[in-house]
């Protein structure tokens, strides 16, 4: 007799039927995950529409708007590789410039233990199956707790400047998208671990975007994303409707937290 099926705790967040992640070692689920990997290898990024139900979708961007008021705005300026600009090189090497960022997160903390992607970022099933697209043997979910999930909105005039991420991917669910702008530009592969390409970074910086694809921003979409080598910018938000995403925080190594310095940045305040 086989064993009864357990329905995840999560059920009513993603849509199992299209995206088994809760049975990775059948067919259907070593299927997925090559179809994913295919998608990551080919198009620099992978992107899963309707991964998150319409009714969870709804519930985070209530949860948003309640919670706007703990949200911390940041508002910076950077270089594409999050460093102090270069003195050394001429001015329009990217070294030398800068771009702006300016976003409103709220922290891990302030989400209820039962909104549906806390939920679904705590299940194992998720990390196991985000693990085996990157070809993870193992990975591990953030243990700070500001930072391990968080719910990012763009009001109108936020962006994120062209940059590098630090870490070598980022995962991402789109709730809503804005009214206008709020688009992600991404040019994959724009350096390597050999190859900075101050040259090609530069050009993307002074308008020529022939190299740079867009990714969909349907809500309900789960993102994969190479962000280390990938150049990459959310364009400013217009419009009344503000873009509301999530940022699910993954590493290879247990208990990963922010320094606070970072955390005091992007949360207004330490862990510790």
């Amino acid at each position: 007799m086989s064993s009864p099926t357990i329905t995840p705790a999560y059920a009513d967040v993603v849509d199992l039927e299209t995206y088994p992640i809760h049975e990775l070692d059948s067919e259907r689920g070593q299927s997925l995950v090559a179809r994913c990997r295919e998608q990551l290898t080919t198009e620099g990024v992978c992107h899963l529409p309707g991964f998150i139900t319409p009714e969870a979708v709804a519930e985070m961007v209530r949860l948003a708007n309640e919670l706007s008021h703990k949200a911390w705005k940041s508002d910076q300026t950077h270089t594409v590789y999050f460093e102090s600009p270069a003195r050394d090189v001429p001015p329009e090497d990217p070294r030398a410039r800068t771009v702006r960022s300016a976003k409103h997160g709220i922290a891990y903390d302030y989400i209820p233990a039962d909104a549906p992607l806390r939920r679904l970022y705590e299940s194992d099933d998720l990390t196991r199956f985000i693990g085996a697209v990157l070809g993870k043997p193992v990975l591990y979910r953030s243990a700070d707790p500001l930072d391990a999930l968080q719910i990012t909105t763009f009001q109108p005039g936020d962006e994120l400047g062209w940059h590098f991420d630090r870490s070598e991917f980022s995962v991402t669910v789109m709730y809503q998208p804005a009214e206008r702008g709020g688009k992600f530009l991404y040019a994959p592969g724009m350096r390597s671990d050999d190859d900075p390409n101050y040259e090609g970074v530069q050009r993307v910086l002074d308008g020529d975007h022939s190299g740079v694809k867009e990714l969909p921003g349907q809500p309900g979409t789960l993102a994969f994303f190479h962000g280390h080598n990938a150049l990459h910018w959310v364009t400013p938000v217009e419009g009344s409707r503000p873009r509301i995403n999530t940022v699910l925080t993954y590493g290879e190594v247990p208990d990963m937290r922010l320094n606070d310095l970072t955390s005091q940045l992007f949360y207004g305040r330490t862990s510790s």
